[in-house]
């Protein structure tokens, strides 16, 4: 199982449900309080490692509300 891979995919496509690109991701995530360029954001996002920390701030700033973990095992 890579998890990393499915953390990533959780992501993308989270994202892609609300059509957001990395750019409008670095925008939403200054709204929050965390300043972070976009290439860095893709970066972390396609590496597939980054920490919840970081899962986290992208889920708050994107608007999501639940993630059903059944859906990514």
């Amino acid at each position: 199982m890579d998890w990393n891979s499915r953390a990533k995919r959780l992501i993308k496509s989270e994202l892609a449900k609300r059509e957001i690109d990395y750019i409008k991701l670095a925008e939403l995530m200054k709204v929050i309080g965390v300043d972070e360029k976009q290439v860095n954001i893709a970066n972390k996002i396609n590496r597939g490692a980054f920490s919840l920390g970081f899962a986290l701030q992208i889920f708050k700033a994107i608007g999501v509300e639940n993630i059903n973990l059944k859906d990514i095992v």
